[in-house]
């Protein structure tokens, strides 16, 4: 998940065309709009575009999920979870054919006047919030470890650049923050294509590295590196779980609903498409959200294949215990730490941009507010990433709550109130369904949740 996109909307907002018939291949713009318009996107790289908006820090959670579901459970749960979100991606591919918005806020304002834009903004200033703070939480964990592989290889004592909370406030201040307060950010747009290859990067040293660390897992970490082997869990252990039900599995659907929204990315980018229809961008949806799912699939497989019930809640920490001086692996943390520096200020610019549209509306730009506003939203994501004891918490209350509206039930909602078609006609049955499974996924998930919190404390 990888919410940065508003600037596109705010971009593109003047190029919807009004109404339409909503079928399949009529185009999202008239012929004025197309004859004024630079060429657009190509099928592929509007792919890669929505892959890059989908793929985000939640790859770092599924192996866990995984581990708390079991093989055959973690597929169905992602199958329904993908396939639901491709769904609600068609019914809001349907609304922007019928009145030409091009933006989720100006949906929800047109289905439920301004209660609707002002639920949509405060979700996605919420999600992006608990993204930034997944990002954060990475860098926390993962900072000390590199540069402790760099500085300090072979010292056991404790440096103070071994304080990730410490580091974490230092770069945050030095570089995170600078960043985020510059108005305009479109030169960091083109590192958020990186920063996606750097995931696929991370994909295929998973599945790699399952070769090279062996099962059962040895108890004293410098093991690999030739030290005498003591398991610390039997053979019996390293045979992979079909089916689990546990507290934990609460955070799995969360998880999954976190790395698969891309739902405000979605209008956008059927707007800059090259001749855009309602087929096409749906196909584009079907191909995208199917590599990611791979993607996805593969990462979560081999991961939970290297560590089984050993899994931690952020992937590479599994790797930083037994494999802390691997060359590969130190690359791969230097390119999610590099990752994280750069996604960071892009995905804080539209959540300052919801939270001053809702707070003072579309009035001139005043350096005052701005720099409250980046200092407030830093502030409150900076204390959730340094007091948050485990990043499946930001996973699990984020997915389960502006997530699952984002994805499931504002979509469905929209399209009751908005579509003139019958109530009884499948996409109006199916959006009401939407909305139940949306609700219950949410609930129940939050339950688990909380009940595991009680469980721990």
């Amino acid at each position: 998940m990888n919410i940065n996109t508003n600037e596109t909307a705010e971009f593109y907002r003047e190029c919807g065309a009004g109404d339409h018939e909503g079928k399949e291949t009529t185009p999202l713009l008239t012929n004025g709009s197309v004859q004024t318009r630079a060429k657009g996107a190509s099928f592929a790289s509007s792919v890669f575009n929505l892959m890059n908006a989908i793929m985000g820090s939640g790859i770092l959670g599924l192996a866990y999920a995984m581990a708390n579901t079991g093989i055959v459970g973690f597929c169905l749960l992602l199958v329904l979870v993908a396939s639901l979100a491709a769904y609600s991606i068609h019914l809001l591919l349907k609304l922007c054919d019928q009145t030409g918005i091009n933006s989720y806020e100006d949906l929800g304002e047109r289905a439920l006047h301004k209660p609707g834009k002002v639920l949509v903004g405060i979700s996605i200033i919420i999600q992006n919030i608990g993204a930034m703070s997944s990002y954060l939480f990475i860098l926390k964990s993962e900072l000390p470890v590199a540069i402790d592989s760099f500085l300090n290889p072979d010292s056991i004592e404790h440096a103070w650049y071994e304080d990730g909370r410490l580091l974490l406030i230092l770069v945050t201040l030095c570089v995170v923050l600078p960043l985020s307060m510059l108005p305009k950010i479109g030169f960091l747009g083109y590192t958020s294509s990186i920063c996606f290859l750097f995931m696929l990067y991370f994909a295929i040293v998973v599945v790699v590295k399952k070769f090279s660390i062996p099962c059962p897992l040895p108890h004293n970490v410098t093991t690999l590196s030739g030290a005498f082997q003591i398991s610390n869990f039997s053979d019996s252990e390293c045979t992979p779980k079909l089916f689990i039900m546990s507290s934990k599995s609460g955070y799995a659907i969360p998880t999954m609903a976190f790395s698969f929204l891309c739902h405000t990315a979605i209008l956008p980018i059927y707007c800059e498409l090259d001749q855009p229809t309602k087929a096409k961008m749906q196909n584009i949806t079907n191909v995208g959200i199917s590599l990611s799912f791979l993607v996805y699939l593969i990462s979560a497989l081999f991961g939970y294949l290297t560590f089984y019930g050993h899994v931690d809640s952020e992937l590479l920490l599994g790797y930083n215990r037994y494999m802390p001086r691997d060359i590969i692996v130190i690359m791969v943390r230097l390119a999610i730490l590099l990752s994280v520096l750069l996604t960071v200020p892009l995905i804080h610019f539209p959540a300052r941009k919801a939270a001053t549209l809702l707070l003072f509306g579309r009035r001139p730009f005043s350096w005052l507010i701005h720099i409250i506003a980046t200092l407030i939203i830093l502030s409150v994501v900076l204390l959730l990433a340094i007091f948050v004891p485990n990043i499946r918490n930001v996973f699990g209350v984020v997915g389960s709550t502006t997530s699952t509206c984002l994805m499931f039930v504002f979509p469905g909602i929209f399209y009751l109130k908005i579509n003139r078609g019958p109530l009884r006609s499948f996409d109006s049955i199916a959006a009401v369904l939407l909305v139940v499974i949306g609700f219950i996924m949410g609930i129940i998930s939050f339950s688990f949740i909380v009940i595991t919190w009680v469980h721990d404390s």
